[in-house]
């Protein structure tokens, strides 16, 4: 309660109404459950079970390449991107239902432009391994959102938007190895029956997967950032990366992933830090559109983050001010801690450690002395992790 009356009185000293102050606690409220790290857990977690089949899918696209592996793995490839295809019954029966592509009609493909230029890896993370797709074309890009994540619905993307994790992707090739297996044990059994009880273990058939387009971060332009184009564009994938591999840490660790400003701070450190190796205010409020703070630059990615309901235009003045303000007290901390924490672990410990923390404690000036309340506690829980970049190994 004391942490509430606190962050309610800084958001009134900042000018929010009563009514914008209490829409914005709700907005940042922490919900990250950190009950997972207060037992004896080491990281990075166990694989989840999606990994091992995704392993495979890697070692396939080797020897056959990227989009004929992932064209017979993933059903979308065979839809075209068409209004209204989702809910018409032949995608559905096989979406939904498991049912022959091979026989519907509907299955005409699915366009990509330079299927050539597609990659596929597993990453390392905090929460174990995770498959990535980087998709360079942006056309082909919006395409696999389009396809995977919408339904093949022409779902219009954010042109800042270069990055998607997939949560929840119904994996038929899973299920259908699934049945043979169950089959071979249980000759003549009845599977239908069987399948009632497995469709609700949904770790044995749902996949998480990252897609990664291959332009510049954020849409900002290399002139920006003070970098020529070629450097600029390899340091935002490594961004994008390591961006959304910490929202994927986020939700299997602290069990959640919001679409939110203080997940995306946390996600933008991470990824900042990869490519850089330190933090600095300035690249994440370009991002987000506030490099002329207090003016807001229509496009940048503040605007993806309003929330639903979406905010009113006086709360999300105030959230301009707590964004820009976070930003600055995070490098403040980086300036702290970057003698001591230099390594891919380290840095994960520190968004752990500020993952207990809101908006409101980030942007206020007493900001270094809660994270390092919070820093004592996380920096003892052991973690390895290989330090590597996927591009080292991958161009």
């Amino acid at each position: 309660m004391e942490q509430v009356m606190q962050r309610k009185q800084f958001l009134l000293e900042l000018g929010a109404s009563e009514e914008e102050t209490l829409t914005l606690l709700q907005y940042n409220s922490n919900r990250f459950d950190h009950s997972l790290l207060n037992s004896d857990v080491s990281l990075p977690l166990t694989d989840e079970p999606f990994a091992a089949v995704w392993d495979g899918y890697v070692r396939e696209a080797a020897k056959n390449g990227v989009y004929h592996t992932l064209r017979k793995s993933i059903v979308q490839f065979a839809f075209p991107i068409r209004e209204g295809i989702s809910q018409t019954d032949a995608y559905r029966a096989v979406t939904l239902k498991g049912a022959d592509v091979l026989v519907c009609k509907e299955a005409t493909g699915l366009l990509i432009h330079h299927p050539e230029r597609i990659r596929m890896f597993l990453h390392l993370t905090a929460a174990g391994r995770v498959p990535v797709i980087v998709i360079p074309d942006r056309r082909d890009f919006v395409s696999l959102v389009q396809a995977i994540s919408c339904r093949n619905e022409p779902k219009n993307l954010p042109a800042s938007m270069g990055a998607c994790t997939v949560q929840g992707y119904n994996n038929w090739g899973r299920v259908d190895h699934a049945k043979a297996e169950w089959l071979r044990l249980h000759p003549g059994g009845d599977w239908t029956l069987e399948f009632l009880s497995f469709k609700q273990k949904k770790e044995c058939y749902q996949d998480r997967i990252i897609l990664l387009s291959g332009g510049t971060y954020s849409g900002v332009c290399a002139a920006s950032m003070g970098l020529d184009d070629k450097e600029w564009l390899k340091k935002s994938l490594i961004i994008r990366l390591e961006h959304e591999c910490t929202h994927y840490m986020t939700r299997r660790v602290l069990r959640s992933m919001q679409n939110n400003l203080f997940d995306e701070l946390l996600a933008d450190y991470r990824g900042l830090v990869a490519a850089f190796g330190e933090y600095r205010a300035a690249p994440f409020l370009t991002f987000m559109g506030l490099e002329n703070y207090p003016l807001y630059r229509s496009g940048g990615r503040l605007e993806n983050y309003r929330g639903e309901p979406p905010l009113s235009g006086g709360a999300l003045s105030i959230l301009r001010v707590l964004v820009y303000k976070a930003a600055q007290n995070l490098e403040e901390i980086e300036r702290s801690i970057s003698c001591t924490v230099k390594n891919r672990a380290g840095r994960t410990l520190v968004v752990l450690a500020l993952s207990r923390m809101t908006l409101e404690e980030l942007a206020c000036p007493k900001a270094m002395d809660v994270f390092t309340g919070h820093w004592q506690i996380t920096s003892v829980i052991p973690i390895v992790q290989e330090e590597f970049f996927f591009l080292e190994s991958s161009e």
